[in-house]
């Protein structure tokens, strides 16, 4: 996405209505856990608040990425919205800027705004959030090769959907994908479904959890951006990325969970 960045992020959707100090906590605990890559959205209430108070005096150890709402996504409206996170943020400028969903403002009016934010080194490089291989394909005949830094889906073991057309259209065009919701929003696998019971043995081997061993699964073709409000479980997302599943894991854990056929549209929450 531009440069390098944690492969496991952090989430921030509905950070804002736990305890706060705890979820300053978990971010600054993130970071020092190597948590780089942090990821917000104008429509998540206060989270791009509580990200700038987690990120005094630390703003330049984050990949910091923000939404723009579809009905903000005029060419002049993407500037005033991004503006308005900056301010929230308390920072100069985003890593990343997307469009969170698509909306009926035309594309060539949110890609010129995006664009004229990167001249104005408001943000380093922009993406798009929810789209599938005919939204990315018009994206791309729009921006031109080399502008779409990555698309953010939903992606976790029981939504594969990704998997039949979006990720190898992303891989195909250097375009990077970053599954939001990697633990299914609340429907995690149940410890003695065949799903869980496959993460448990891989976990046992890598003295790991089930939720790092699904993480390391993910983040074989993926960013992932796990949501959390714990100090804890900041610390346990982030030790993911050292987790190496070999192939006989990946094969057990792939039969567990099938892909499915392709829907007829992508999934997005």
């Amino acid at each position: 996405m531009g440069r390098e960045t944690a492969v496991v992020g952090k989430g921030t959707w509905q950070i804002d209505h736990g305890n706060r100090d705890s979820a300053v906590e978990a971010l600054r605990r993130g970071l020092d856990a190597g948590m780089t890559h942090i990821d917000t959205a104008e429509m998540y209430g206060d989270a791009e608040l509580i990200i700038a108070e987690a990120l005094k005096g630390r703003r330049d150890e984050v990949f910091l990425v923000s939404k723009v709402l579809p009905s903000n996504a005029s060419r002049a409206g993407v500037i005033s919205a991004c503006e308005r996170s900056l301010k929230r943020l308390a920072t100069d400028r985003l890593e990343c800027y997307l469009l969170h969903w698509r909306g009926r403002v035309p594309l060539e009016e949110t890609i010129a705004g995006f664009e004229e934010l990167v001249r104005g080194g408001k943000i380093l490089s922009w993406g798009v959030s929810n789209f599938d291989e005919e939204d990315m394909e018009e994206a791309l005949a729009i921006s031109g090769p080399g502008r779409i830094a990555c698309n953010q889906v939903l992606y976790h073991l029981e939504e594969r959907a990704i998997e039949h057309a979006v990720l190898p259209w992303c891989e195909k065009h250097g375009v990077a994908l970053v599954g939001y919701s990697p633990f299914g929003s609340g429907s995690f696998p149940e410890k003695n479904s065949p799903g869980g019971q496959a993460l448990a043995k891989a976990a046992a081997k890598h003295n790991a959890t089930v939720r790092q061993i699904a993480l390391a699964w993910l983040t074989r073709h993926t960013f992932a951006i796990p949501k959390t409000s714990s100090p804890a479980h900041a610390v346990e997302n982030a030790a993911a990325g050292d987790v190496v599943l070999t192939s006989d894991e990946v094969a057990q854990i792939d039969a567990a969970f099938p892909r499915g056929r392709k829907p007829n549209g992508l999934p997005m929450i």
